[in-house]
C-alpha cells in the first residue's frame, strides 16, 4: 500500500470511527473506564509489524480507530516484532509510550536517529509509532512514525531557524488565556495562527472568569478578533462553563491546551479530570504571570473516554511557516483587502484601498490590522533565514561531494 495515495482512504476512515465513537457504539469498554495494562488479555502476543492492533479496550480511549490501523498496516514489510503505540510525554530525546504491554519508557533506534531529516520528523507526544517491545523490560524502541494527521508546529528557539512540534494529531486545540492581567487579544490571534495551521479545530477558553466582572465584553472582543471560533468563559474554581464543554469531550478525541504560563491550563485539566493530575502554582501578585509548573508536554485519558494534552506554558510563541494559518486567522482583512482596485496594494496610501477604509469607518480595528501586517512581517522574515540556512546547507553538502569525488592527489616524496 502507498500512503501517497492512500491517504484519504486513512482519513475516511478517521472520520467514520469518530462518528462510531459519537454514537456510543465503537468503544469496547465503558467510556469512562480507566486505560490498563491488563485490558483485553486473549490479545494476539505473538503479532508482527501488520497485525491487528493489540488491546482495543485500552488503546481506543487513547484515540486508535480503523485509519490508524490501516496507516500501521501500510508500513513497510520487515518489521517483525513491531506494535501501535501512542507517545504520551516526551522529556529530550526519552519518551514514554502506551502499548499493549502497558506504559513503556522508550526511544528512537539508532537508524531512525540517523534517517531523520530535521528535528520535527522524530516523535512529539500525541504521535502514533510503531514500537518494538524488548523482552522482559518495561521500554521499546521505536522505529517509526505514524504520518500525522495534525500538528502544532512552533520555531524552536535558538538561532538556526528550525520547527518544534508541540503536539501531534490534536482534534480540538483550546487556547487558553486568563481573564486578569495577563489578558492579551493579540496573544490570542498568535496562537490562532498557529491552531488554524496544525489542521485542529480552535477553541478559545477565557479561564478565571470569576476574576472579570464584564466576561461578556471580554468574550465580544476576543469573538471580533477570531471570527467563527467559538469562545467561552470558565472558572475552575466557581465549577462555571463545564456544559459548554462537553460537545468537544467525545470519546476518542485528542484535546490539547496551550497558552501562556499562569493560564490555568494544569488546573482545567485537573477540573475536566474530577482530580488532581498535575501540579499548579498560583500566579505573581505584581503583573498575573505564571510560574513554569508544567514542564514537559504529557497526554492524560480523561474520564469520558477523550485525552488531553498538557504542554508547557509559553511566554512567547514563534511561528513557523504559518501563510495558510495567518489566511485563516486573518480571514476577515484577507476578504477585506480582496476589495482593494490594486491587487498588490500594501493598504498604505493607495487609491481605492479598502483596508484603509475599513479603518477609518470603523469596520476594521486598526489594532487588528496592525497584528497582521506584524505577523505578516514574521514571516517574511522567517521564509529568507529558512532560505538563507538551506543555501548554506547546500553549499556544504556540494563542498563535500565534490571533495569525495575529486580528492587530492598525493604528491611524491623523497620515500618513494
Amino acid at each position: 500500500m502507498n500512503l501517497n495515495t492512500d491517504r484519504q482512504a486513512i482519513r475516511k476512515l478517521h472520520e467514520r470511527d469518530e462518528m462510531k465513537w459519537q454514537d456510543g457504539g465503537a468503544a469496547s469498554t465503558a467510556p469512562d473506564a480507566p486505560v490498563s495494562a491488563d485490558a483485553d488479555a486473549n490479545a494476539d502476543a505473538g503479532a508482527g509489524a501488520n497485525a491487528d492492533a493489540p488491546s482495543r479496550s485500552a488503546l481506543e480511549l487513547l484515540g486508535w480507530n480503523d485509519g490508524w490501523r490501516l496507516a500501521f498496516d501500510a508500513l513497510p514489510a520487515g518489521g517483525a516484532g513491531l506494535v501501535p503505540a501512542r507517545v504520551t510525554a516526551q522529556f529530550a530525546s526519552q519518551y514514554r509510550v502506551w502499548a499493549e504491554e502497558g506504559e513503556l519508557a522508550a526511544e528512537v533506534s539508532g537508524k531512525f536517529q540517523f534517517q531523520a531529516a530535521s528535528r520535527g520528523e522524530f516523535p512529539a507526544v500525541g504521535d502514533w509509532v510503531a514500537a518494538q517491545p524488548l523482552p522482559g523490560e518495561r521500554r521499546a524502541v521505536i522505529h517509526a512514525v505514524l504520518p500525522r494527521r495534525t500538528a502544532m508546529i512552533r520555531r524552536a528557539a535558538g538561532t538556526v531557524p528550525e520547527e518544534q512540534v508541540i503536539g501531534a494529531n490534536i482534534d480540538t486545540l483550546f487556547i487558553v488565556n486568563a481573564l486578569n492581567g495577563d489578558y492579551n487579544v493579540r496573544k490570542i490571534e498568535r496562537f490562532l495562527v498557529a491552531a488554524w495551521e496544525s489542521g485542529s479545530s480552535p477553541v478559545v477558553l477565557l479561564t478565571k472568569a470569576d476574576l472579570c466582572d464584564d466576561a461578556a465584553r471580554r468574550i465580544a472582543e476576543v469573538e471580533a478578533a477570531a471570527p467563527g471560533v467559538p469562545v467561552h468563559a470558565v472558572s475552575a474554581l466557581e465549577d462555571q462553563g463545564r456544559a459548554q464543554l462537553q460537545p468537544y469531550l467525545l470519546p476518542g478525541r485528542t484535546i490539547a491546551v496551550t497558552g501562556s504560563s499562569g493560564a490555568g491550563k494544569s488546573t482545567l485539566l485537573n477540573w475536566l479530570a474530577g482530580e488532581d493530575r498535575q501540579l499548579v502554582q498560583g500566579v505573581r501578585e505584581d503583573d498575573a504571570r505564571g510560574r513554569h509548573t508544567t514542564t514537559h508536554r504529557e497526554l492524560f485519558p480523561l474520564p469520558g473516554g477523550f485525552v488531553m494534552m498538557d504542554t508547557p506554558g509559553m511566554r512567547e510563541l514563534q511561528l513557523w511557516e504559518s501563510d495558510a494559518g495567518r489566511q485563516e486567522a486573518f480571514a476577515d482583512i484577507e476578504a477585506i483587502a480582496a476589495a482593494c482596485r490594486f491587487r498588490d496594494c500594501r493598504h498604505e496610501k493607495e487609491l481605492g484601498c479598502a483596508v484603509r477604509e475599513a479603518i477609518r469607518d470603523g469596520s476594521l480595528d486598526e489594532k487588528r490590522y496592525l497584528s497582521y501586517k506584524k505577523t505578516g512581517r514574521e514571516l517574511a522574515r522567517q521564509t529568507r533565514k529558512e532560505q538563507s540556512v538551506t543555501m548554506r546547507a547546500k553549499k556544504s553538502a556540494d563542498k563535500r561531494q565534490n571533495a569525495r569525488a575529486n580528492p587530492p592527489r598525493r604528491q611524491a616524496t623523497d620515500f618513494d
